[in-house]
């Protein structure tokens, strides 16, 4: 199974969840899943998109940045499982046209 939950509020674009169970990791299934958002998004003239990823998820800010999202800053102990922190990131668009606009890290992370 593999899943996007995403809320749509004005123009901002919320993803909440993207999983892809263990036995189909690294198929690009969940790049697909961020494809899709992403034209949702340009679809509905969005103008942000917003993520929270457990700093430990190499894999996962890899490919978040890969379709540019930005690191914009850090929620400390926000995963009750084991008080990880998460990293905020976010994609700028181009409500017009759904382009990704070039954006830059407001704190540092190391990937």
């Amino acid at each position: 199974m593999s899943i996007l939950i995403a809320w749509h509020v004005a123009d901002e674009l919320h993803v909440l969840n993207v999983a892809t169970a263990p036995l189909l990791r690294r198929r690009g299934i969940a790049r697909a899943l961020m494809e899709e958002a992403l034209l949702y998004s340009s679809r509905e003239h969005v103008r942000i998109l917003l993520l929270e990823v457990r700093r430990s998820n190499r894999a996962a800010i890899k490919l978040y940045r890969g379709f540019g999202f930005t690191a914009l800053g850090v929620r400390p102990a926000y995963y009750a499982d084991n008080d990880e922190d998460a990293l905020e990131m976010i994609l700028a668009l181009d409500p017009e046209s759904g382009r990704v606009l070039p954006g830059r890290d407001e704190i540092r992370i190391d990937v």
